[in-house]
């Protein structure tokens, strides 16, 4: 007869309450002490069918509390990680806590009252399908349009940081959305303009009364620089202008920074001449103008603005681009491809790299070459009568 070993003390064994004539059920209730929250004893406890799988559990859970890796059952939702989360990014821009809002809602509004320790890698891998079919919901009841794959990623990865700082506390096993794979897609393209198209441009915006802003963007500024920009920053004795302020789209709402986008943005730039003689003219205009309207002038001080002084939001400078150049002989690009436009040109015109990085504010030129400088037809063909140069030279 094979003789009994004794339960340990952390597992009783319990007959449960049967109905007349069946058999005894028979479990195996483990309770086990997992650690100390908040000066609080905690313990777990749980019912198995056998005495093996209670063994088994036993084991491993008092393996985990002895290495530190036991993580205690929580109720802490995904909505309350993610606001949790959000809340202890205080080192970020306006605008990326407004990125960090749009990207997570689809997963606050769909999976927000799941508790974070129940989410599987099914239900982001669905609303991932859901968000790129396009048949989701938002909150106020309108249809979400479809997501891109850049989306989607963007909200993976934002998910995953939250499930991140979760496990690095030791308030969960596992980052879920760490296995959740990438969607593919095309990689976003951009088209700049030729020399011969900047100089249709610039033509074609001769009595544009903003005129002066898209000569900013074709000079390499950002919008947000564009659409900050002050006259305390612009020393036209001097020519000169000091790259700081910056005015930016946050949740649709213009925001004014008085900090540049990155260390390495602001920066200090001499005036080409063109671009010197747009801007007295601009001053000028607004001075009329100031004068015209007399208190009724907003005077902030801003270098692109309305009649009456007032700050241009800066998706309205995006639509009013678009407008300058809409009925002109040229590829129809952004505001900034403009400023790629720039990158592109002082590249091909033989400007050294760096030199190129520095004019844009970038602090790694790899990322200017990779990012901002691009191939056009009329340069690729030049590469290509190399290929005639090298014949004729090999022939000799």
């Amino acid at each position: 007869m094979t003789e009994r070993r004794q339960l340990p003390p952390q597992i009783r064994r319990v007959e449960l309450a049967r109905r007349a004539g069946s058999k005894p059920v028979v479990r195996y209730q483990l309770t086990v002490d997992t650690g100390i929250v908040d000066g609080r004893r905690k313990q777990l406890r749980r019912r198995y069918n056998t005495e093996k799988e209670a063994r088994a559990a036993l084991a491993e859970i008092q393996g985990q509390v002895n290495t530190g890796a036991y993580v205690q059952p929580s109720t802490l939702t995904v909505e309350q990680a993610c606001a949790d989360w959000q809340q202890s990014r205080h080192k970020i821009r306006p605008t990326t806590a407004a990125g960090y809002e749009y990207v997570l809602q689809p997963i606050r509004s769909e999976l927000g009252d799941l508790a974070v320790q129940d989410v599987t890698r099914r239900h982001l891998d669905d609303l991932i399908v859901q968000l790129r079919a396009g048949t989701l919901m938002r909150p106020n009841g309108k249809p979400r349009k479809p997501w891109s794959a850049r989306s989607c990623n963007y909200m993976v990865g934002a998910f995953s940081q939250v499930l991140g700082q979760l496990v690095a506390e030791g308030r969960l096993t596992r980052n879920v959305a760490a296995l959740v794979d990438r969607v593919p897609g095309k990689a976003r393209t951009f088209e700049t303009f030729t020399v011969e198209q900047v100089q249709k441009v610039l033509h074609g915006i001769a009595a544009d009364r903003n005129r002066h802003a898209w000569h900013l963007a074709l000079a390499g500024l950002r919008r947000g620089e564009i659409a900050g920009l002050r006259w305390a920053d612009v020393d036209l004795g001097k020519r000169t202008v000091r790259i700081e302020k910056t005015r930016v789209d946050v949740g649709g709402r213009a925001l004014d920074q008085d900090e540049p986008k990155t260390a390495s943005a602001g920066r200090l730039l001499p005036l080409p001449d063109a671009l010197l003689a747009e801007l007295v003219a601009a001053k000028a205009r607004q001075t009329a103008e100031r004068l015209a309207l007399g208190e009724a002038y907003a005077a902030m001080g801003y270098v692109v603005c309305n009649e009456a002084g007032e700050p241009y939001h800066p998706s309205t400078m995006s639509t009013m681009w678009q407008s300058a150049i809409k009925n002109l002989d040229v590829p129809q690009i952004r505001l900034h491809d403009a400023r790629h436009t720039c990158a592109t040109l002082m590249h091909l015109q033989g400007v050294p790299i760096a030199l190129v990085a520095a004019w844009l504010g970038h602090a790694d030129i790899s990322f200017t070459m990779r990012t901002y400088v691009h191939a056009q037809a009329d340069a690729l063909e030049l590469a290509a009568r190399s290929f005639a140069t090298r014949s004729t030279t090999a022939e000799r």
